[in-house]
C-alpha cells in the first residue's frame, strides 16, 4: 500500500474521458461542503483538482467579525436557554465559518453520536458537545471517542447517572459498542453487560463528567477476550484497539461522500485498513477521500438525495444570498419542517438520511421552501432573489440566459430549461 493512499484510492488525475469540469468542482463543494458561488466555482476550476479540495480540507477566511458573532450568537443561546437559538447559532457556522468541510463533519459525527435535546433538556450541554465534535471532527477518532463519550449531554442521553456498582445500567455501554465503535456482530451481550460494570462510576455533577469511586464495580471483568479490573478508560482503549472500529468509521466517512453501491467491500476494506495504521486518523481518511478518483467518478456524481441542511444551505451560497443575512431561525426552523431539527435527531440511530429524506410532505416543504427562498422571505425585510442582476453580473446577458445561469450554477451543466423557480425545483436539484 501506499504510504498516502490506498492502491484502489488512487487521486483524481483530470483526461479526457474524466475532465475537470464545471460538473466535478460543484460535486465537490456540494459534496463536501454546502455549496459555492459562481465566483469559487470559476476559480475552483481553473486550478487543478488538488488546490481545489486542499482549500476544502484546509478553509478559507471567516467572514468579517464571524468569531465575535458566532460567540455572542452562542452565550445568547446559553443565557435565553432557547434551543431554537442555538440552531440559529449552527446555521450561522454553516453559512459563514468558511470551514465548510468542517461544519459538515460536525454534522455527520452530530448523526453518529446522536443526542438529543429531548431528553437533556439543557441548551450549555448541548452547545458544549457540538463544540467537542467540531474540535475533533477531522482529529484522531480515539481524542473524539474519548471527550464524547464522557461529555455531559451524553452521559444524560444515555442514563449513566443509573449506572451504579449492583445495578449496572446497558445503554451507555450498548450505543458504546453498537454504534459509536465496533458495529452490530462484533461484540456479545456479556460483553455489554461487563462494559456496563466497567463504566459505573462515571456520572455527571453541576452538568460536567465526574468520577465517584464508591459507585464503581471493582470486581474482575472479562471484555471482547480480555480480563481485568476494568474501568471506562480501560473500556474505551480496548475498544480503540478492535479492527471492526476502523471498519466502522470508514463505512460512516463513505456514507456522507459517496452514494449507494459506489464504494465496494474491498474499497471499504483498503481504506479502513489504512484508518487501523494511522490510528484512525480521519484527517487522512477524509483527505484521501476527497483526492481519490472514485470520489470525483461519474457514479458517484448526482447520485444521492441532499440532507435538508445541504438543500436549503447551497442555494442561499450560491445565488449569493448572505449579504445582508437570511434569518437563521428561520432556517432552523426550515430544516425541522424538512426532517432535519438539529439537536433533535430521532433517537440513538440519527437520522437515516438518504433516500428517506424524501416523502410526500417533505417533498411538498421543498417546494415550498424554494418559494419562500425565491421570494426573499427568508430575509428580514423580504429580499427577493434578483436571478436576472446576478446572471448580467456574471456575463450572462441575453434572454435565455438566467436559466442557464441558475442550471450551470446549482447542477454543473447548463442542459436545463424552463424558468428559474421551476429550475430550483427540479427533482435534480435535491441530489448532490
Amino acid at each position: 500500500m501506499d504510504r498516502h493512499h490506498p492502491a484502489t484510492w488512487r487521486s483524481f488525475k483530470a483526461t479526457t474521458t474524466a475532465p475537470w469540469n464545471l460538473r466535478r468542482v460543484h460535486h465537490l463543494h456540494r459534496r463536501a461542503g454546502f455549496g459555492a458561488t459562481w465566483d469559487v466555482l470559476h476559480r475552483d476550476l481553473d486550478d487543478s483538482p488538488k488546490t481545489a479540495v486542499d482549500r476544502l480540507l484546509h478553509g478559507e477566511e471567516a467572514a468579517d467579525n464571524f468569531d465575535s458573532l458566532q460567540q455572542l450568537i452562542g452565550d445568547a443561546a446559553i443565557s435565553s436557554g432557547d434551543i431554537d437559538r442555538l440552531k440559529a447559532w449552527w446555521f450561522y457556522r454553516i453559512l459563514y465559518s468558511g470551514d465548510p468541510l468542517t461544519e459538515r463533519m460536525t454534522l455527520m459525527w452530530h448523526n453518529h453520536f446522536a443526542t438529543s435535546n429531548l431528553k437533556v433538556a439543557n441548551v450549555a450541554m448541548m452547545k458544549r458537545q457540538n463544540d467537542l465534535l467540531r474540535q475533533h471532527a477531522l482529529g484522531k477518532f480515539g481524542n473524539l471517542l474519548r471527550a464524547v463519550v464522557k461529555d455531559a449531554a451524553m452521559m444524560v442521553w444515555l442514563d449513566a447517572k443509573a449506572n451504579r456498582k449492583g445495578k449496572p445500567n446497558e445503554n451507555l455501554a450498548r450505543e458504546l459498542m453498537e454504534l459509536f465503535t465496533l458495529g452490530v456482530g462484533h461484540y456479545s451481550e456479556t460483553d455489554v453487560k461487563e462494559v456496563a460494570r466497567a463504566l459505573t462510576g462515571w456520572t455527571t455533577r453541576d452538568n460536567a463528567f465526574e468520577y465517584v469511586a464508591a459507585y464503581h464495580d471493582a470486581g474482575a471483568k472479562q471484555l471482547l477476550d480480555q480480563q481485568g479490573d476494568f474501568d471506562g478508560d480501560d473500556v474505551l482503549e480496548i475498544l480503540l484497539g478492535q479492527d471492526s472500529i476502523a471498519t466502522r468509521i470508514a463505512s460512516r466517512l463513505c456514507d456522507v461522500f459517496f452514494g449507494e453501491d459506489v464504494i465496494n467491500d474491498g474499497q471499504l476494506n483498503e481504506l479502513a485498513a489504512g484508518l487501523r495504521e494511522r490510528d484512525l486518523d480521519v484527517w487522512w481518511a477524509v483527505e484521501t477521500i476527497l483526492h481519490s478518483e472514485a470520489f470525483f467518478a461519474d457514479s458517484n456524481i448526482g447520485n444521492r438525495v441532499l440532507d435538508p441542511v445541504q438543500f436549503m444551505i447551497g442555494p442561499l451560497r450560491s445565488l449569493e444570498m448572505l449579504n445582508p443575512p437570511p434569518s437563521t431561525l428561520l432556517l432552523a426552523e426550515w430544516s425541522s419542517r424538512l426532517g432535519q431539527d438539529l439537536f433533535y435527531p430521532p433517537n440513538v440511530f440519527g437520522w437515516p438520511g438518504g433516500r428517506s429524506w424524501l416523502t410526500t410532505r417533505t417533498m411538498i416543504g421543498r417546494a415550498n421552501y424554494v418559494g419562500t427562498l425565491c421570494s426573499g422571505e427568508l430575509h428580514r425585510p423580504s429580499q427577493p432573489l434578483e436571478i436576472e442582476a446576478l446572471a448580467r453580473k456574471h456575463g450572462f446577458s441575453d434572454a435565455a440566459s438566467p436559466a442557464a445561469f441558475v442550471s450551470e450554477l446549482l447542477l454543473g451543466h447548463g442542459d436545463q430549461t424552463g424558468d428559474v423557480e421551476l429550475m430550483l425545483r427540479s427533482t435534480e436539484s435535491q441530489l448532490g
